[in-house]
């Protein structure tokens, strides 16, 4: 069987001597050695000031809005995974989506402008697929209309944009370790906080809101990586350039095979990509459905990010109908891609594709 995806596993010996040590020492959750030393280690590799490492992608969507003090409504992209819209509502934020750029699937900054209500405070953007949005236009808009900026960067691991970490722009951007994801902890993700003086602010939030023994300043929750997520991240990113150089040898190996046959994400030309995903656009769903249908019927299971359009949630209460965006999530299906994928496993996935379109 193969899926979309595969959970890279680490050299088991390696991940042991951690497991020895966390067995050694009895320190296995409220920030340990081993996560102060992969907070250390992802810092420098990903070139960025302040990491703060937390138990999943989703609450380091939250504990952003909450460091930043975000309130009223946001504008964001319906074109990403759900919990980009559900950490907005689940925080009492009213989400705002704008439509997407057809060709790069991230949100089309001509539509941010006129979408700002007077309670907006901030915008939301996704690095769809870990394809760098246009940050310095956004972080522009935000600029002259006195908005903060919440970068969904679930997908943007190592991703740079003109020789400098995407992740430096905007005032926090937020990753996901999941095990699915190209570096992961298991479960796990972080605030990458631009803002040296909100760091502290951000250590107490995910700890219950407690400050030090004497003082709980604000409302927080139990947010913290564990021990045994950060062995399993340390060995992981000792292995990261070899898993991304395979990755990219997928990656080239689709766009060659399938190229004319279906449409691929544009990527920004100023941004490197990471090869986290292999989208491709069929012609209509109806194909979409056939492609899908064959490669199931070889034990093959792609998988259709994003749908559906998240401007079509019935828990979310507003106006915008995001024609592009419906439009894509009804044609995008991404292909297997993971470190392992053997060779006559990719000309499989090809080979039925092309046999369908």
């Amino acid at each position: 069987m193969i899926n979309v995806t595969k959970t890279y596993l680490p050299d088991k010996q390696k991940y042991k001597k951690y497991v020895d040590s966390i067995y050694s020492n009895g320190w296995v959750t409220n920030n340990g050695p081993l996560v102060k030393l992969l907070e250390k280690r992802l810092a420098k590799y990903l070139n960025v000031k302040n990491i703060v490492l937390v138990s999943n992608g989703t609450v380091a969507l939250e504990l952003a809005y909450r460091t930043l003090g975000v309130e009223g409504s946001a504008i964001t992209s319906p074109f990403s995974f759900v919990a980009t819209s559900s950490s907005l509502v689940t925080n009492g934020i009213k989400p705002i989506f704008a439509d997407i750029d057809i060709k790069s699937f991230n949100i089309n900054i001509n539509n941010i402008e006129k979408l700002i209500e007077k309670d907006t405070s901030t915008i939301v953007p996704v690095h769809v697929f870990g394809n760098s949005c246009d940050v310095e236009k956004i972080d522009n808009i935000a600029k002259n209309n006195n908005l903060k900026v919440v970068y969904d960067a679930a997908h943007a691991f190592g991703v740079k944009f003109k020789n400098k970490s995407v992740l430096s722009y905007g005032d926090i951007s937020t990753l996901s370790f999941h095990a699915t994801k190209i570096f992961h902890t298991i479960e796990g993700g972080a605030l990458i906080i631009n803002d040296d003086s909100l760091v502290e602010k951000a250590r107490y939030l995910i700890n219950f809101g407690i400050k030090n023994k004497n003082e709980i300043p604000e409302l927080g929750i139990n947010a913290k990586m564990n021990e045994f997520e950060a062995a399993m991240g340390l060995c992981v990113l000792d292995d990261i350039n070899e898993l991304n150089l395979e990755r990219s040898l997928i990656y080239d190996f689709y766009k060659n095979e399938l190229d004319g046959l279906v449409i691929f994400q544009e990527q920004n030309c100023d941004s490197t990509p990471n090869h986290s995903y292999f989208p491709i656009i069929l012609e209509s769903e109806d194909q979409l459905k056939i492609v899908e249908n064959a490669l199931n019927k070889n034990a093959i299971f792609p998988r259709r990010y994003f749908y559906p359009s998240l401007d079509t949630l019935s828990y979310i209460k507003q106006n915008q109908f995001c024609e592009i965006s419906r439009n894509i999530a009804s044609r995008v299906l991404c292909l297997p891609i993971y470190p392992g994928l053997e060779i006559k496993q990719q000309k499989l996935i090809s080979e039925i594709i092309k046999n369908e379109v």
